[in-house]
């Protein structure tokens, strides 16, 4: 594990899937879920090459099928760390020869976490290191501990958005999206939600509708808040578990259509590179105000 801190922010990473694993203010507090296996054991992992579900796990390039589970490898494979500074951390993981077999490109992903204040700046650089165009996808799954619910409390909790209709895509067919949008309801960009809201899975918003997002206590202020660049973002906890966390997912890309059997590179919200070229994004992550 590794960490970094200033007088506002102590955050600590792990080298296995370069995931978030504590976020916590200078009194202490944990911001982050402590990924108690009771209802899902992970913090905030890194999805690569792919977000989300392909229909029933297979893709195909060029018409030669691959197989990948759920949100791709990077998240259940160590990174190198890099570099490292009193406030920024920086990972990689390039291809090897168990990921060409399920995924057939060469490339390099660097993962870095820098503190400002009470910020903390998540980076993502994808270098196409092959000798062809590569196609991926790339999205971030953090989750938040929901404020002011005591143990045995059901979950229920106040997200604030900045976009007062926005309209949603389920994701409920065999872990594939389908079509139609569905207006979500909110209180002048206040949405409240209980376990029920995750019945269909998560609450799947895209079209770049939703850029910024926070988490709000019981007097209505922001605890955590997400500042997002991405196409696509999900929101999501475990249906049926009352767990008291959050995830806000940032995403560029997304699930297959249902029944989806075409080529890897058409999937929707798909990214490609040339040779040589590559692709960077980040996301802020605030603690408080």
């Amino acid at each position: 594990m590794e960490q970094i801190k200033n007088d506002k922010l102590t955050v600590t990473v792990s080298k296995h899937g370069a995931e978030l694993q504590s976020i916590k203010d200078a009194n202490g507090k944990e911001y982050l879920w402590q990924a108690d296996p009771k209802f899902w054991d992970r913090h905030s992992p890194i999805l690569f090459p792919i977000v989300c579900g392909l229909w029933e796990d297979k893709y195909r390039v060029n018409g030669k099928e691959y197989k990948l589970g759920r949100h791709g490898f990077a998240r259940d494979t160590d990174f190198k760390l890099i570099a490292q500074g009193d406030n920024q951390l920086v990972y990689c993981l390039n291809e090897s020869t168990e990921t060409l077999k399920d995924y057939p490109y060469h490339f390099n992903l660097a993962v870095s976490y820098k503190i400002t204040e009470n910020k903390i700046k998540v980076v993502w650089h994808v270098e196409n290191t092959d000798n062809k165009e590569i196609y991926f996808q790339i999205g971030g799954h953090p989750a938040f501990n929901v404020p002011d619910l005591k143990q045995g409390e059901p979950l229920a909790g106040t997200l604030k958005f900045d976009e007062k209709e926005p309209s949603r895509l389920y994701g409920n067919v065999g872990g594939c999206i389908t079509p139609g949008y569905h207006k979500v309801k909110t209180e002048d960009g206040l949405y409240k939600f209980t376990q029920n809201d995750f019945k269909d899975d998560a609450v799947i918003f895209d079209h770049s509708q939703l850029k910024k997002i926070s988490i709000l206590n019981k007097e209505g202020k922001p605890e955590v808040t997400l500042d997002i660049k991405t196409p696509a973002v999900g929101i999501w906890s475990p249906y049926g578990k009352d767990a008291h966390f959050v995830c806000i997912e940032p995403w560029y890309g997304i699930h297959d259509w249902a029944e989806y059997d075409g080529e890897f590179k058409d999937k929707y919200l798909m990214n490609k590179l040339l040779p040589g070229c590559s692709f960077m994004s980040e996301y802020t992550i605030t603690i408080g105000e």
